[in-house]
């Protein structure tokens, strides 16, 4: 059965579901910042996903970042699959801005995590629930 790793749950909020992936928001504030984990158990990376998984985990990241960088106004959509710290798969979906702290290196390590201000998280929850609200998203609080 699924499990979200505690690291990722501890760093992050859920946002909503799509079909194959949670959709999770990091709580550091610095950068827009989502985070898609598919449901699938003891998956580490892409390759191991079913062919078919593979498919709707690339429609779920295109979609997400297509809408983080219209929402946010994104210089640049930064997505990536690290997993150096947290085994379990997920990608990065980070909103890159000229004049964000981080800019132009990775955000890894540049400036400590800022934690958001309630009306602010309130406000970029409310953007991407909005955006992609449909058939084939629920929302999560």
């Amino acid at each position: 059965m699924f499990q979200l790793h505690p690291q990722l749950a501890e760093d992050t909020l859920p946002v909503g579901r799509f079909p194959l992936s949670l959709l999770l928001i990091s709580k550091d504030a610095n950068y827009p910042w989502c985070i898609l984990v598919p449901q699938r158990e003891d998956v580490f990376e892409i390759h191991h996903l079913s062919g078919e998984d593979q498919l709707q985990l690339i429609r779920e990241s295109s979609r997400l970042a297509e809408t983080m960088t219209s929402i946010f106004d994104a210089h640049k959509m930064n997505v990536a699959a690290l997993g150096n710290q947290v085994r379990q798969l997920h990608l990065h979906h980070v909103a890159r801005f000229q004049e964000d702290p981080a800019w132009p290196k990775p955000i890894w390590g540049v400036v400590e995590a800022k934690s958001y201000d309630p009306k602010l998280l309130e406000e970029r929850l409310e953007l991407l629930r909005n955006a992609l609200v449909g058939e084939d998203f629920e929302v999560l609080k």
